[in-house]
């Protein structure tokens, strides 16, 4: 691997103290009162962060400076703070995967198990556990698969996450809602409404990609993300999650498509999916073959297109018959 990474922008080598690592430490030895524990904890959640920000502005950087070359090294930005400010941002209450061992429960220990696991995902010698399946209602009276992930798979996917959001940040579509930085529902709600109220829409159509999660070609699902990273080390862990099975009744079911709805990876990974597979097609065909007035919006797997009648080629939307979505 070369000196200068495409992912990072030359530094000065110099010594300096891990704060936060110091802090952490100086939180499991001290017994001051939950008053001071508290304190000392914000300080490490906060010094956390603020290592996840830095590594962000350095990814965004190279974006920049790589605008068509694939990034090559991206594992070196996952880092103990990286990984710890990962854990402070699980969601404390979930549910346990099939290590059952809960948030709290792995905080007991926590940074002696950051350096551990920091260790295996650097040698390769991390391995992701089976997702624990566990099955909601629907509203339609079906049940929806979940997969609860094991802590720390949650962890280092949460890290990945945040390592590589700047990346697809600058490569994502305007139309795209679903699962990103400061985007919402609402502000979905509010593109279709202002856009249907200040443009001739004579029909609107509203999209769902059936059993999405459930049914993603894990295949190219690999080959996009290819498309613009280039450090097999993080396409290496991508596919240890996607091809982890599910434990379900206590037998771990191996899964060859979809990728687990409830995984922490998941909804960034199905954003890189239907951006290629999905916004890059539609944005074409509203280029090339509507005319008049079309507005798009997506949210996670599901999607509205309005429009005016007509196109320059047929009538036609961007949506084949069978409502699936074909590569070429």
């Amino acid at each position: 691997m070369s000196a200068k990474e495409k992912s990072d922008l030359p530094e000065v080598a110099e010594k300096r103290a891990n704060k936060a690592a110091s802090a952490a430490a100086e939180l499991a030895e001290r017994r001051g009162g939950a008053k001071e524990n508290a304190e000392l904890q914000s300080t490490v959640r906060t010094q956390s962060r603020e290592a996840v920000s830095r590594a962000q502005a350095r990814i965004r950087e190279a974006v920049i400076r790589n605008q068509e070359d694939k990034l090559t090294a991206l594992l070196h930005h996952i880092n103990i703070d990286v990984l710890r400010a990962s854990f402070f941002g699980l969601k404390k209450t979930a549910a346990p995967g099939v290590d059952e061992v809960t948030w709290t429960e792995y905080a007991e220990h926590l940074e002696a198990s950051l350096v551990s696991l920091h260790a295996r995902v650097h040698t390769g010698a991390y391995r992701a556990l089976p997702s624990r399946r566990k099955y909601i209602p629907k509203a339609d009276g079906r049940q929806r698969p979940l997969g609860i992930a094991a802590i720390e798979d949650k962890i280092v996917q949460a890290a990945v996450v945040a390592i590589l959001t700047p990346i697809y940040e600058s490569e994502f579509l305007g139309f795209s809602y679903g699962f990103r930085p400061k985007r919402s529902q609402h502000q979905a709600l509010d593109a279709l409404a202002f856009g249907i109220g200040r443009r001739r829409i004579n029909w609107v159509l509203d999209c769902d990609v059936q059993s999405f999660f459930d049914k993603v070609s894990q295949d190219w699902l690999i080959r996009f993300v290819e498309r613009r990273i280039g450090d097999r080390r993080i396409i290496r862990l991508i596919a240890k999650w996607l091809t982890a099975g599910v434990l379900e009744d206590g037998r771990v079911i191996e899964t060859e498509e979809g990728t687990p709805q409830g995984a922490v990876i998941s909804p960034l990974l199905a954003n890189i999916y239907l951006h290629y597979v999905y916004d890059q097609w539609v944005h074409q065909w509203r280029q090339r073959c509507a005319t008049g007035d079309v507005i798009v919006v997506r949210y996670a797997d599901d999607a509205i297109v309005a429009s005016s009648i007509g196109t320059k080629r047929s009538n036609s939307l961007p949506i084949s018959r069978r409502g699936s979505l074909v590569l070429d």
